[in-house]
């Protein structure tokens, strides 16, 4: 299945960067490019652009990436096909991480990122999965771990304790067979907890999940 890209980015020469490098990639495809946040919420919106990945840069011409991830988000919050947001920005700053993030980001790469380490990001983003350049996951850790936060029983009060260590686990990164070794449970019961945390926390996937679950203080 061949993934859609639609670049975000005010600098000619990267987005020219970006479209020989997803040319290059036989299951990867230029859905379009945008200069500014307003240009791409637009053109998503009124279907002149239809993307499987949106990759976005922090600082933009009028509206921030920030708030252009969060219109896109919340106009298909869950939707089957619903474009997912990657960043790509010249900032690893732990605040811009975050925010990003919390916009509904699905992952966040460094500018001066090579071809083939984007190109694996856009796949695993198209998938639904999550990435981030080795610096900015091992800040997001140290940021994490340094921030105080509530009592993770007060933080998710409607958690029974092992719908809490599962909580935990995903937010490690752990797949639901690692899970269910590392709880001695079958990947059925597993995959039931995942389920009625999700329900529980009103929350789409499992990265967003995970940045409940951090912010709260698990997954350290």
């Amino acid at each position: 299945m061949t993934a859609r890209v639609f670049v975000v980015d005010g600098h000619p020469l990267f987005r020219a960067g970006v479209r020989q490098v997803v040319e290059d990639a036989a299951d990867l495809e230029m859905a379009g490019e945008a200069t500014t946040g307003e240009e791409a919420v637009a053109a998503l919106r009124d279907g002149h652009v239809v993307a499987d990945v949106v990759l976005m840069d922090l600082l933009l011409p009028g509206c921030s990436g920030i708030e252009a991830t969060r219109a896109i988000v919340a106009a298909a919050p869950a939707e089957p096909g619903a474009p997912r947001v990657l960043f790509v920005s010249g900032s690893a700053e732990d605040d811009a991480v975050v925010a990003a993030l919390r916009a509904g980001a699905r992952g966040y790469l460094v500018k001066g990122v090579v071809g083939e380490e984007l190109v694996r990001g856009l796949r695993t983003v198209a998938q639904g999965g999550a990435v981030f350049s080795a610096a900015v996951a091992d800040r997001l850790g140290c940021y994490f771990s340094a921030v105080h936060e509530l009592p993770v029983r007060a933080a998710f009060p409607d958690l029974t304790e092992r719908e809490r260590e599962v909580l935990d686990l995903v937010a490690r990164g752990l797949s639901n067979r690692r899970i269910a070794r590392e709880l001695a449970l079958s990947e059925k019961t597993v995959r039931n907890h995942v389920s009625r945390v999700f329900a529980k926390l009103r929350v789409a996937d499992r990265v967003e999940a995970a940045v409940r679950a951090r912010d709260a203080g698990l997954g350290a």
